[in-house]
This record gives structure tokens, sequence and C-alpha cells, in this order.
């Protein structure tokens, strides 16, 4: 039976007056409030959600629900604030609460802080250095915080702890199909097997594009898309990451998740919707999410697919079996300052304290790597084609240099994620591959 949530995210699609009705209705089922004016977000970020506003006797509400397939068969516990405010992480408590499965939505005082996310768009596109300096400088704050609860929280755990965290819904899960646990299921084969994808003068068939050599930028990557599929489908899977150990996380911080709150000295950021929040998070994981979702997935690839092809040149092309894909699309300033921050302040100490700790496998690199790669590919389709999402050509050619990227490594040579893993290893590890 289809879920309540998944029935009003399928509505707000086609008819978004009448999603509103239906989740005003469910809102008042759930929590018995009196529900006006409640209005759906039109938001670029709300991949797998919605959000927006509403009027209430206990004044103007924002509401976030997340939606998943298969949800109803969710395991685990959901939207955990309090665990995240007791480890000493700063989190916006709801008022309101539901984690029933398929009916999973929080309700918060409305605030007039805008999301950090928002925020960077504009520094992305009317870039400001002073702004910039106090984002970054918040940012970097934030990083020392979870640093902080990481150590602090850093625990063995077992197989079993690992399979119970909801984290695993935004990696391993989105490959298997519910239930079954098929392989390739799941968002992997409802988005990609058997279909097509519309490439800059170039139409390939995934059964093609998933066993292609692929040359980025001139540079040839050590991994095909299908390699890669089956290789986190492997090192992924939930039991598996235990050997990191556990950390309490919000682990789904990306920045749409996180306020900017102005001050006359600095700013600050605070997390909303812990959705997928735990205490036994696989330490490896915990940062992922907003490791590429808040710096390579920048600027406007991802969330804004039709402002690439009026801003940047990318082509494609099949020579001899490999695809090559080019472009002079840069991330800028600001998402290489948010990346050496978050290389500085989180990854490169965090790794040095697993490895101090005896909690560092040997393929740290490969399982971050492969996570990274999850997160653009099946966060929502990147294939441009008929009965596609909002891609273009040009933007799903992007992802897919980016996705790659961040999974493989070049043949000979160094790129922007080679720099970044070299600048976060612990001393005296061997590179991997």
């Amino acid at each position: 039976m289809t879920s309540r949530t998944a029935q009003i995210r399928a509505t707000a699609r086609s008819d978004r007056r009448a999603a509103e009705d239906m989740l005003a209705r469910l809102i008042h089922d759930l929590f018995g409030i009196a529900v006006r004016d409640l209005a759906i977000n039109l938001d670029r970020y709300s991949l797998n959600s919605l959000n927006g506003f509403f009027e209430s006797d206990e004044g103007p509400c924002f509401f976030k629900f997340h939606q998943e397939e298969g949800e109803e068969a969710m395991r685990g516990e959901y939207y955990r604030a309090d665990l995240l405010a007791e480890a000493g992480l700063p989190v916006d408590r709801p008022i309101r609460v539901s984690s029933l499965p398929g009916e999973q939505i929080l309700i918060y005082r409305r605030r007039s802080d805008p999301r950090f996310s928002d925020l960077l768009r504009g520094l992305d596109l009317a870039p400001d250095a002073a702004a910039m300096a106090r984002a970054l400088e918040a940012e970097g704050v934030l990083n020392d915080r979870l640093l902080a609860v990481a150590q602090e929280s850093l625990h063995p755990i077992t197989p079993t702890q690992s399979q119970a965290e909801p984290i695993h819904r935004l990696f391993h899960e989105r490959l298997v199909e519910p239930g079954s646990r098929a392989y390739p299921g799941g968002r992997l084969s409802g988005f990609y097997v058997g279909k097509d994808f519309e490439l800059p003068g170039l139409t390939l068939p995934w059964e093609v594009l998933a066993h292609a050599p692929l040359v980025i930028d001139g540079m040839a990557y050590d991994r095909t898309l299908a390699q890669l599929f089956d290789e986190a489908h492997a090192r992924l899977a939930p039991e598996r990451l235990a050997d990191a150990g556990g950390i309490t996380a919000h682990g789904d911080a990306h920045n749409a998740n996180v306020w900017y709150e102005r001050g006359a000295e600095a700013d600050r950021l605070v997390f909303f919707d812990p959705a997928f929040a735990g205490s036994h998070v696989p330490s490896l994981l915990a940062e992922v999410k907003s490791t590429f979702h808040n710096i390579l997935a920048h600027p406007l690839w991802l969330y804004d697919p039709e402002e690439v092809a009026p801003r940047w040149q990318v082509t494609a092309r099949l020579q001899e079996g490999a695809l090559h894909l080019d472009s002079d699309w840069q991330p800028g300033a600001l998402r290489e300052g948010l990346l050496a921050v978050k290389a500085r302040r989180f990854w490169r100490p965090w790794l040095a304290h697993l490895a101090a700790k005896g909690l560092l496998p040997p393929d740290w690199e490969e399982v971050v790597r492969l996570a990274l790669f999850l997160c653009p590919t099946l966060v929502m389709s990147l294939r441009a084609g008929p009965g596609a999402g909002p891609h273009t050509p040009a933007s799903s050619a992007l992802g897919l240099m980016a996705a790659v990227r961040a999974g493989a490594r070049p043949v000979a040579g160094e790129d922007r994620l080679v720099r970044f893993f070299d600048a976060v290893r612990p001393r005296g590890l061997p590179v991997q591959g």
C-alpha cells in the first residue's frame, strides 16, 4: 500500500494545490493542529522531500518530510533531534514529530533565517569576499564541533548495529530492490538500467555507457560506471561498514538542512531535519553527504541543471569504445574554499583519530570514494532524455564527470579529488589503488 507521504509527493508534481490539501489533512490527523494557508515550497533542493509553511493556532510553522521508496518497511529510528542535541551538535528541535513509516513529518516554528544552501548559491552567482569569509568561518566552526562530537562518541559497533542505522537508506539500499534485496535494483535499476542517456551530441544506451572506459577532460579513469556500482554494492553493504566504528551524527547534513544564523560578530550554522541521524552511524559515512552535496555538487549542475548550457561548454564523444567527456566548468573559489575547510577541520584530523584508535580500515579511501560516487548518481537520475528528470544533456554529462572523479582515480596524473585525498590521508599510510 502506498504511504500518504508518497501519495502527496507524487501529487505535488502535477497538482500542487491538491497536494497541499492532502498535506494539511495529514498534519491535522497526526497532530490535531488546525492548519491554515499551507503552501509547499518550489524548492530545487527537495529532491526526496517536501517542505513549506502554514499558519496555525501555535503560530507560523515550517514543515518538512523526507520520503523514500519502500519507506513503509524502513528499519531503525528516525528524526532523532534530541540525540544530536544531547551529543552537543547545533540542531533545531521540532515542535511536533511523526516518525511513523510512511507518515514521517517534522513541524518547526517558522524562522526568518536563510538556509545555508540558498546563501551559498547567492554567493556562487554574485561573489562577495566579506560574506564568503563569514560563511567559510561558520563552516569551519561547525566542522570543529562535528569533529569533537565524532571523537567523543566513537565506539566499536557490531554488523547488526550498523545494519539498523537509517543512513544506509541514502547509500546501499538505493542499489537494491526493497524486500528481495536483488541487485541491481532500487534506484539504480529504476534510473538507469535499460534506458538511454542523452549527452551533448550523443545518445547512448545504459549497457554501452555503463561499460565504456571513461576519459574526462583528457584524463583516463581506472573504472567504469558498472564497476563502481558493483564495488559500491559489495563494500558499502551495511554489515561491512562496522569495521570503522560508529558515531553520533546527522548523516544527511546537506546545506538545505542547515540554517544560517547571522550574528553581530560571527555567523552560526544549525542543523534541522535529522531524518537519518543515529548513534551508531558508520564513521566513514557520516560526513559523505555533506562533503558531496555541499561542495562537489556545485556550482549549479546538480540542483540547477538548466543553468549549465548557457554558462559552460560541455561535449561528449565515443572514440574507440571510450567515452570522452570534456567541459570548461570550474568549481569556483567558494566551493574550493569549502572543500579546503572540510579537509582541514574535519577529514584530516578525523582520519588520523580513527587510525590512532585502530579503527581505520586499509581501504578507507575506497569506502569514502564509493559513497561519494553514490551521492549524485542515486539522489536523483542523472539521465537526460524522455521520461527522465530535470537534467539536460549538458548537466547529465557534468554529473557523470563529477561522479566518476569522486569514485575512480586517474590512470595517470592527479585531479581535484586525488589532491583532496592526499591532503587528508594520515601520515605513513600508502596511497590505495
